[in-house]
């Protein structure tokens, strides 16, 4: 089998309870294609799969001892990368027992090797099963004192090279109207009923922001421009903030009366800036009839 070397592969592997779970999801927000419990010999059909998609992200896969047998063809896989020159990482996730103890407890969960005896045996038997596969990887995390949001920043600086500030967030700008409610999944919700209305002009009433007058007439007040450029400022700051608290996604809300014309028109225009700036961001218009 050709293995094309522009695929990039993660095992994400470690002892039970140490937070493979969260990794794969940090991995998910950060644009990767992720599999949990894969058995290792699957590996290579895997990639074989992948390659002959359009698929271009790369790809995640977690490998523990969930899978039993299975799991000892590990470390026979990552020889297997290296002889193929598939670049790969392995990111080993460990912590103290104690707090794997902890953990188990709160959960309620079932230790997979439990047949052991006691907690502390399993995660004893665990480690000696994982000896092996530890001292392959890359990148070696103990989790036992960080949160989700910081080994998520943490594995976007370790693999992909970028700082807190890069993390990969998502902006959704919500337009909508305060008559019909305030949306329930906004973050940060701004009120733009302030601005001049063109609700109230005759030739712009039965139009919406989406259309160049009204986004002319709504842009063109110097309160406007200046709220514009504040609230624009304010959100590019806060955003490694929010990053590096492990947000994906943020939803803000821009509301204006009725959702036709102010919020929409504010809402366009500052996802134009956004994307301007390379940003990621989505604009949606929650209360304008569908066409």
């Amino acid at each position: 089998m050709t293995i094309s070397k522009d695929i990039k592969i993660v095992i994400v592997t470690g002892l039970s309870g140490a937070g493979k779970t969260q990794a794969m999801k940090a991995l998910e927000d950060l644009d990767y294609f992720c599999i949990d419990n894969l058995p290792p010999s699957l590996l290579p059909e895997l990639i074989r799969i992948h390659q002959n998609t359009e698929e271009t992200r790369p790809v995640a896969v977690a490998m523990d001892v969930r899978g039993k047998a299975h799991f000892a063809q590990l470390t026979n896989v990552i020889k297997w990368l290296e002889e193929s020159g598939v670049p790969y990482k392995v990111v080993f996730l460990e912590c103290e027992d104690d707090i794997l103890v902890r953990r188990f407890s709160e959960t309620r969960r079932r230790h997979p090797l439990a047949e052991q005896g006691s907690l502390y045996a399993s995660i004893s038997h665990e480690r000696k099963l994982l000896a092996d596969v530890r001292e392959l990887a890359h990148i070696i995390v103990d989790t036992s004192a960080i949160k989700p949001s910081e080994l998520k920043a943490y594995l976007n600086s370790a693999l992909i090279g970028r700082d807190d500030s890069e993390l990969l967030l998502q902006i959704n700008l919500l337009s909508f109207g305060f008559k019909y409610g305030v949306p329930n999944d906004a973050d940060i919700i701004f009120d733009v009923r302030f601005l001049p209305n063109p609700f109230y002009i005759d030739s712009l009433k039965e139009l919406t922001g989406e259309d160049q007058d009204v986004a002319d007439y709504v842009l063109k007040w110097p309160q406007t421009q200046a709220f514009i450029d504040k609230f624009y400022d304010l959100i590019v700051e806060l955003l490694p903030a929010y990053s590096k608290e492990g947000k994906a996604r943020l939803t803000i809300g821009i509301g204006c009366t009725g959702g036709q014309h102010r919020s929409v028109a504010i809402s366009r225009e500052l996802g134009r800036r956004l994307s301007h700036d390379g940003i990621q961001n989505q604009v949606r218009h929650r209360d304008l009839p569908e066409k």
